[in-house]
């Protein structure tokens, strides 16, 4: 699988030295940019790395005027189906959330997570070519349900109390899709009432990421999960194949068969 556009090119790593460029990437983006707690091995060698890349495919987004292989990625998202969970590690996400509606669910199941674009790359095309190839990946794999934490920067629920509400009262999964986030480090979404919600401000605490599946008509779990390690508050999202926006799904579709 490979998609081409302009200055940029989308594709599964195929090698060690392109995983390495991704985890160099994330890096850049989770530990020096956000804070994220790295060992001091991935200090040293500036990749962030954990126990789950082994299982994962990693699909890469790589800049073409950028003459060093070791930093043409600049963007990345790693992806492992429930056949592939089953046989390695498991999914990433049952350290936070409870996904027994969706591993019982006999679906088939595509998990999603570190998603990164360097910051020189964002708010252009960067987003929507990651996304459409990964369409393509959802199609030739024939998903039912994508699901995966994102991340809000920074650990107080607070902060972002008026977007987690909106999310919470708008955009809350169905009860077939309803993960439930687990432990101590689970907290409430639903910080604020309803109709004290301040949209605007709500909207423009959600990050790109979040904003893109909730176009797609995607939803969120019940309740966050404080990530002390990686400095971040996340939110499980989940997407229904079935249930996406037609024309969102329409758009990203173009030119995928």
């Amino acid at each position: 699988m490979k998609l081409q556009q302009s200055q940029y090119s989308v594709k599964i790593a195929q090698s060690v030295e392109e995983i390495s460029a991704a985890q160099r990437l994330r890096y850049r983006v989770f530990v020096a940019e956000k804070g994220a707690q790295v060992g001091q091995d991935a200090h040293a060698a500036e990749i962030e790395i954990d126990a789950y890349d082994q299982y994962y495919q990693h699909l890469i987004l790589i800049d073409s005027t950028c003459p060093d292989p070791r930093k043409n990625v600049v963007g990345a998202y790693r992806l492992i189906t429930d056949q592939q969970a089953r046989n390695g590690a498991g999914f990433y996400g049952r350290s936070e959330y409870d996904l027994q509606k969706l591993t019982g669910s006999g679906r088939r199941l595509l998990e999603v997570g570190r998603s990164c674009i360097a910051r020189e790359h964002r708010g252009g095309i960067a987003l929507f070519l990651i996304w459409q190839a990964l369409t393509r990946f959802v199609m030739e794999n024939e998903i039912d349900v994508l699901f995966g934490v994102a991340s809000f920067s920074g650990i107080e629920p607070r902060d972002y109390a008026q977007a987690l509400s909106y999310l919470h009262h708008y955009h809350l999964a169905p009860d077939d899709l309803r993960v439930q986030a687990i432990g101590e480090n689970a907290v409430a979404m639903d910080m604020v009432e309803k109709h004290q919600i301040d949209r605007l401000k709500a909207l423009g605490q959600i990050p790109p990421l979040i904003k893109s599946y909730l176009r797609l008509g995607g939803f969120v779990g019940q309740g966050a999960f404080v990530d002390t390690a990686f400095n971040t508050l996340d939110v499980c999202l989940l997407l229904d194949v079935q249930r996406m926006n037609p024309k969102q799904r329409q758009l990203y579709s173009q030119g995928v068969r």
